[in-house]
């Protein structure tokens, strides 16, 4: 642990589908299960530096990364959409023999983790997801809701995104507190690279509809998990998820949009709670 609260993670780089992505592994020696965490948006892999060691002690196997196109991992222009990335995340979880990983997907990694559930629910135990804006209608906030609007990527483009997303962060990764993460967050959408993550979620008003047909037919346990004060993902999303996934349980956190770094404690008991045996019980459960 250092001055700044959290474990040092060891960022490296290995090639997945002819993508180079960035990830970490905990290497953990004969774990009783895998976790296959997705890095947020706009940040990256060290979004979970709060939950690591928590999540690690529960003796599993941690793998995080940077979505391609996200984080500091590359892209493919034909990857940056929520199906595709199911897709993705189906060949990295065979090639890298992870072994039906517990998935933990905010934010972004809701769409494709449930793409994944959805097209290949023999691949995964688990999900945790939430504050993702999945629902049909979409409901979105604030920056996020400008980008999914925006008449096209070249109004994007001239946004000055590593202001905007410093701006951002700076509540949970400090310039001066955290100086590192912050700039690896910054660094990560500079030189044209925000607005080619954009794509991404400017998928949802095609793709949304679509997932909304499958979310019925999802049977893998899933927690879902966000605060419940979030201005740019509102509330509505994670019930919508809750009322339409049929083994869930859903867990509304004191926290704004990055609950996993506003609300680390309680974010990393319930993925642990889940991974040991949460996930079994499951059956459209409330908790606090």
């Amino acid at each position: 642990m250092n001055s700044a609260g959290y474990s040092p993670i060891t960022p490296l780089f290995r090639v997945c589908d002819g993508v180079r992505v960035r990830f970490a592994d905990n290497k953990a020696d004969s774990p009783a299960a895998t976790v296959l965490m997705l890095s947020p948006w706009p940040e990256s892999l060290w979004a979970y530096r709060r939950i690591w060691d928590r999540v690690s002690a529960a003796a599993a196997r941690v793998v995080a990364i940077d979505l391609p196109g996200f984080g500091h991992s590359d892209g493919r222009p034909e990857l940056m959409a929520p199906d595709a990335m199911g897709t993705f995340l189906t060949r990295l979880i065979d090639e890298w023999r992870l072994d039906a990983p517990h998935v933990v997907g905010p934010d972004v990694g809701t769409a494709a983790a449930l793409f994944l559930a959805a097209t290949a629910p023999d691949r995964i135990t688990s999900l945790t997801i939430g504050g993702g804006a999945v629902r049909v209608p979409i409901d979105a906030g604030g920056a996020l809701k400008d980008v999914i609007e925006a008449p096209g990527l070249d109004v994007v483009r001239q946004l000055d995104a590593r202001t905007n997303i410093g701006l951002a962060i700076e509540p949970v990764a400090g310039a001066d507190s955290e100086p590192e993460i912050h700039e690896d967050y910054v660094s990560a959408y500079d030189l044209g690279r925000f607005a080619e993550s954009a794509r991404f979620v400017r998928h949802y008003p095609e793709q949304n509809p679509v997932l909304r047909e499958l979310l019925p037919t999802i049977t893998t346990p899933a927690q879902i998990m966000a605060g419940r004060d979030d201005d740019l993902v509102p509330w509505s999303n994670n019930q919508y998820l809750a009322d339409l996934l049929p083994n869930s349980a859903i867990h509304p956190l004191d926290a704004g949009h990055f609950a996993w770094e506003q609300a680390p404690e309680d974010y990393g008991r319930h993925i642990v709670d889940w991974i040991t045996g949460g996930f079994q019980r499951v059956g459209g459960a409330v908790t606090a």
